[in-house]
């Protein structure tokens, strides 16, 4: 970017086959080319976008793109991903990922068609949302909706706000650990590419077109409908009692009219909100969709169908039980170019401090934060976006916001000591992501639930659950490599490793496929180390790891176990138990020798 020159890289075929593509190769890179003393928004920081192997094929979802940097929150690694068609329409253009590095000093997007990449001017972009973005470019290069697809950020990544994300096809995030803010440091507003003339080149057509008919009958993955019904299913239902994350952690209890559930069930939602099919490359899925909201004071307003971590942050956690406004805040913080998650627990941890008195209204610009008031919310997301009055303080995050105000504000804070927030649950009641969160390398969950025992997710046997999290390591890591979305392949490592081999030919194994997974996690979590990120930082906050005080849960706390838990979870992954550092032989094990050195 500093010198704004654009050059072709091959990786040769013995570390395609040792990192894959995806988080791997982002990993690799990171590791290799970036100093541990840098700061994220350094020019040497990398930014790493990369499809993998199965990018672009039949595959179930492989339009999936997954994205490597030193993240602004934690200043340290973080790998996050984003669906959609941007993954795969790079593959049909030549190129399997981009590595930005350095800062321009003017602001510019990244054009690529048909193996040609160009940089271009992008000053009349400035301070558009994520929507308008993508339109004004497929404008400017004359292109239909479906013939390109664009990835940018919005103001909030302009301004370096530290939880800004990336946004592909408008509304599909790949935003952890402040991604946006990166990019934003680059002076890199936007990237598109066409749906070029290249096909994926694949070693046995027909072996790879009956893995993916064998996973079909065997996991039913065409009847994904995506994660628009999960409030309604913890309001109506005894699966996830207590999950549901309400007031800012306060409550397990959220008093909720039944009128006003009714209205979270996808089928109000699907049926009242116009919606129009958006699909991701190859998902039989049914559930990416753009909406149009009706009537009401927000009617007429384009939005993406809410995911669950939308609705959760828009709605229990700051108290809105109205479903409309919800989804329209959902769309005004993908627009914004926020991470959701993150802005969800900012708002509500100001409207906690503010009904107790915490802070003022002139503190706070003046804004009547108070619990569910949503015009407030929508000015305070646009003071946030762009670091004007009390914004500029929240747009450091929850973490380093709360530390600013101190006091009891600071006490009331949910986020991990490493910097970032937990995705949208109460995981008090979900030891098993609660401590995947906190021990991870990557701003977010290193691995996921549905691959552990179900008795391992908690709460009250926390033995089992570092187990679960440590024995379930390295297969994310791995899908997250492959160009895939998880939602589609499962993270069913057998039949990923059978469509590997359809691919490329390999000898490809499921033990192969943990073995490079565990790999990924290594070198993050020794790139993390030298950063500074030590065992001292495997902590959640106070109010995160608190107990709950009613619901099915009330009085159940996971602190009084949480060093043995991360004992027993170092140990298990081949750690120093008093550090937190790769051991020798492990590192070696894993073909990670020259690793060794730097943390040893």
């Amino acid at each position: 970017m500093t010198s704004e020159r654009l050059q072709d890289h091959v990786f040769g075929e013995k570390t395609l086959r040792k990192y894959i593509g995806g988080s791997g190769l982002g990993t690799k890179i990171l590791y290799d080319e970036v100093s541990p003393e840098s700061c994220w928004s350094d020019p040497v920081n990398r930014l790493s976008i990369a499809s993998g192997p199965l990018g672009g094929t039949r595959v179930p979802g492989s339009g999936t793109i997954s994205l490597v940097t030193k993240g602004a929150l934690t200043n340290g690694a973080t790998s996050t991903q984003a669906n959609g068609r941007f993954g795969a329409y790079l593959k049909f253009s030549g190129y399997d990922g981009i590595i930005i590095q350095g800062a321009a000093k003017r602001w510019l997007y990244l054009c690529i068609e048909n193996d040609k990449a160009e940089l271009r001017d992008a000053n009349h972009l400035l301070g558009r949302d994520t929507y308008e973005t993508s339109e004004l470019i497929k404008e400017e290069l004359e292109k239909k909706e479906m013939q390109l697809s664009v990835l940018s950020i919005g103001p909030a990544g302009e301004h370096l706000v530290k939880f800004a994300g990336v946004y592909v096809d408008k509304g599909h995030s790949a935003s952890h650990n402040g991604s946006g803010a990166v990019m934003g440091s680059k002076k890199l507003k936007a990237i598109a590419v066409a749906r070029g003339k290249q096909r994926v080149p694949v070693n046995d057509v027909e072996r790879l077109k009956t893995a993916i008919d064998n996973f079909y009958v065997m996991e039913g993955s065409k009847n994904f409908k995506g994660t628009l019904g999960i409030v309604h299913n913890c309001l109506t239902s005894d699966s996830s009692p207590g999950e549901l994350p309400i007031k800012n952690y306060l409550t397990n209890v959220w008093n909720i009219p039944e009128d006003k559930v009714s209205k979270f069930s996808p089928e109000y939602i699907r049926g009242h909100f116009k919606p129009r099919k958006n699909p991701c490359w190859a998902c039989q899925a049914t559930h990416s969709t753009m909406m149009t909201i009706p009537n009401g004071p927000y009617a007429g307003m384009e939005i993406e169908e809410p995911e669950y971590e939308q609705l959760a942050a828009w709605a229990p956690i700051i108290d809105n039980k109205d479903v409309v406004s919800a989804a329209m805040l959902s769309s005004v913080c993908d627009r914004l170019g926020f991470e959701n998650n993150e802005a969800g627990w900012l708002i509500a941890w100001v409207m906690e401090c503010y009904e107790k008195g915490f802070v003022q209204k002139e503190d706070i610009s003046g804004l009547d934060l108070r619990w569910g008031n949503i015009e407030a919310v929508i000015q305070m997301l646009h003071l946030i976006a762009h670091r004007q009055g009390f914004g500029n303080v929240l747009a450091e995050g929850v973490m380093r916001a709360s530390q600013r105000i101190g006091g009891k504000a600071a006490e009331c804070a949910i986020y991990t000591k490493k910097g970032n927030t937990p995705r949208g649950h109460d995981h008090r009641t979900l030891w098993s992501e609660m401590f995947d969160t906190v021990v991870s390398n990557t701003g977010t969950i290193e691995t996921h639930r549905i691959l552990m025992d179900p008795k391992a997710k908690g709460p009250g046997n926390p033995v089992e659950t570092s187990t679960a999290v440590a024995s379930t390591k390295g297969i994310m890591e791995f899908d997250d490599s492959l160009g895939t979305c998880r939602f589609n392949t499962r993270m069913d490592i057998a039949f990923e490793a059978e469509a590997m081999s359809a691919v490329t030919g390999w000898a490809f194994t499921p033990e192969e496929a943990k073995s490079i997974g565990l790999r990924i996690v290594n070198l993050m979590k020794a790139f993390n180390i030298r950063s500074g990120i030590t065992r001292d930082l495997d902590y959640p906050s106070a109010r995160y790891g608190s107990t709950p005080v009613d619901g099915p849960t009330k009085g159940i706390s996971i602190m009084p176990h949480w060093e043995t838990m991360l004992e027993n979870y170092y140990t298990l992954m081949g750690w120093e138990a008093k550090t937190g550092r790769p051991l020798p032989e492990t590192l070696k094990r894993l073909g990670l020798e020259h690793v060794v050195k730097d943390l040893w």
